[in-house]
Formats: C-alpha cells, structure tokens, sequence
C-alpha cells in the first residue's frame, strides 16, 4: 500500500505550510485582505479537481526535488513572494515538523487521524469561502473511501515507506530544540511515557498461560516509563474528535522559529546526492510531475502594488546569511514551468493546461521565461 501514501505526505506537508505561512503572515503584520489571499490561493490550488485526481492515483512516492518542485510552484501560487533562503526554510519546518509526528504516532494508522487535524485546519482557514470549502470536503470524503478499508499491516508499510523517505534529513529546529524533543544532532527524542496505543495495555505485566488458555501466573517488570491507558480511539469521520494532538498547529503560541543545518550535515548531503541520481524510472516520474504541475492552476501576475514578499528569517541579513551558509546539495531553486513545451509532452497536460489558458489564467510572459520540466529533469 506505499503506493498510496503521496496523498497523505502531500496533504501533512501542505498542512505544515499553512501553519507556518499563517504565522509569518501575522509576524510580519501583512493585511488582513492580502493575507486571507493568500491562504485561500494556496489552498484553492491544493485541492484543485484535476490536480487532486492526479495525487489520488496510485503511486510510488518520487524523489525529495520532485516533491520540493510541487510545494515551490504551490507556495507562489498567490500575490506571496519567498526567496530562496525563506523557501529552503519553509521546506525545512514543513518537513520535520511532520517527519516528528510520523515518528511520534502511537500507532501506524494515527498517521491518517495527523492527517484529518491537518484538514481540519485548513477548513477552518477558509470557512468563510464556501466554494473552497467545497473542495476541501470533497477531499475529506476521498481519504475516507480510500484509507478506511486498510489494515493495520497497511498503514505499518505506509508508516515505513514515509520514515525511509525523512531518514536522511536531520534539520535543526528551535521549537524542537528549546522543548528538548530534538538532539544538537537534529535527531528526535522520542518520549518513554505518555497513552499508549489505543487498544493495548500498559506495559510492564508478563502473563503466563495453560494450554486451555486460562491464566496461570503474572509477573511484574519496571517498564521505564510512565505510561497510561488510551480512553478513546480518534474519530475517523469527517466530523469529530481526533483525540491526538499530532497535526495540530504548533505555531499558536507566537515564537521565532528557526532552522539550523546540523552536525551530520556533510553525510545528509552525500545521501542527498545518492537520492537525486538518474534513475531507470526517473523519464516516467517527471511525466507524472509535469501532469501534477499541470494541474496547479496558474495565478494571474500581479502588479507591483499588490505582490509582496514573505522573509521567514528575523530580517532581510539574516535571510542572506542563511542563503550562503546553506549547502548546495540542499538548496533547490524555484522552477518555472513553460507549459507550451510542457503541452507538447504530454496531451493529458495539454488538455489540462488549456482549460486554464483559455479562461485567462495563463499569462503569456510567464511562458515565455520557463523551463521545460523534461529537459530540466533530464539533468537530474
């Protein structure tokens, strides 16, 4: 079933975006009107039908440029500008923000119940806009027809197949770091106490049994911890309690976050170099991102009184310091698509691009100063 895990990594990470985007927004004291913009842009593009029925296709996930180039085109999909270093950070916070909540799941099938805090909220963003909020529901109902009837064994692959994908990435953050849950190494420290997983027992009693069954003995051991029982399960419905804290927005309380690269820096980017080498399915991977990026509609371009720009960092030196302090194997630059070539790729793209160009949406500068994604992804 790690076929099936794109759309929850997509919609936890895009979650974890939000919050961060909502929270530097407010810091930065950008208005009301603009910031409101801006969330409802990134989420309409987030749940776009077409973009969605892509996701929602059974997949392998693709590589960590792959999925970076998806959250740059959805990040500037409004009148919000970030440069560089403020991207690299975004990514960074979106990323262990959610690698902890993996890792911090009772268990594997909480990862959906993480997912369903994160829809929560990004309903919550746009409960005043019923035509987003459409959408957002439509998408609640998806997950539920596809991740309800999986087994447990299910969500384990899933579990796993997400932890192979975070295991290289070992981002200082100072959240984590001042609540003593990550090491100066940028490794997590998981806690010894707290509920355990519903439907199981606290540790620390071994029982011994008759072949019929019954009860013999019991012993007692020090489990290590201080463990209590799980009253209740999370709800998996659309509506109603999910009883974890996994998913919800950690940036609440107003606090300065910050990234920092850490002490393992040097192996984490040669596995960084391992994982983004060419690769015998790497043509097919970038045709399924070329369609994904195709259904990310294109805002129209702003002018100079309505685009403005969002530093994630204390000030505009700190953001230029982190830009060159950043190493390149780390760093991605923001993509642009030209969706002419792009269209010429691929006919499902060019169906898909076209509904947007023929109802505006395309300007034509934007086309003439991208990439080709395929030829892009060909240097990969």
């Amino acid at each position: 079933m790690s076929s099936r895990t794109l759309p929850l990594l997509f919609i936890n990470l895009g979650g974890e975006m939000l919050y961060i985007l909502d929270q530097r927004l407010r810091a930065q004291n950008i208005p009301a009107d603009k910031a409101k913009k801006v969330m409802n842009d990134i989420i309409t593009t987030m749940f776009n039908k077409k973009f969605l029925e892509e996701l929602f296709k059974p997949q392998e996930l693709y590589s960590k440029k792959a999925l970076r180039t998806v959250f740059d085109r959805l990040a500037h999909a409004s009148i919000m500008r970030l440069n560089q270093a403020s991207m690299d950070k975004l990514y960074d916070l979106m990323t262990m923000a959610f690698k902890y909540q993996v890792l911090l799941c009772p268990r594997p099938k909480d990862i959906l119940l993480v997912s369903f805090n994160h829809m929560d909220a990004i309903r919550d963003f746009v409960k005043d806009t019923p035509a987003i909020l459409n959408q957002v529901d439509e998408t609640y109902q998806q997950l539920i027809e596809m991740y309800a009837p999986m087994t447990s064994g299910d969500f384990q692959l899933m579990r796993q197949t997400l932890l192979i994908f975070f295991q290289d990435m070992h981002i200082r953050v100072s959240i984590f770091l001042k609540d003593k849950v990550q090491n100066s190494n940028g490794r997590f420290v998981l806690p010894t106490s707290g509920p355990v997983p519903f439907g199981t027992q606290v540790p620390g009693t071994i029982r011994l049994f008759s072949c019929s069954g019954e009860e013999v003995s019991r012993l007692q051991f020090s489990n290590g911890g201080n463990y209590s029982v799980a009253l209740r399960e999370g709800s998996f419905e659309i509506f109603g309690d999910r009883v974890t804290k996994l998913g919800t927005n950690m940036y609440s309380v107003s606090r300065p976050v910050e990234t920092h690269m850490s002490g393992t820096t040097k192996t984490s980017a040669q596995h960084t170099k391992v994982n983004t080498a060419p690769n015998p399915l790497a043509k097919e991977e970038l045709n399924l991102l070329a369609r994904l990026m195709g259904g990310l509609e294109v805002q129209k371009l702003g002018n100079a009184d309505t685009d403005f720009r969002l530093n994630l960092f204390a000030n505009d030196k700190e953001e230029e310091e982190a830009l060159l302090l950043r190493p390149d194997e780390l760093s991605y630059g923001v993509i642009k698509i030209q969706a002419t070539k792009d269209q010429q790729a691929s006919a499902e793209l060019a169906k898909i691009m076209g509904e947007f160009t023929e109802s505006g949406d395309q300007p034509a500068s934007a086309c003439s100063k991208g990439d080709d994604l395929l030829a892009m992804m060909d240097g990969l």
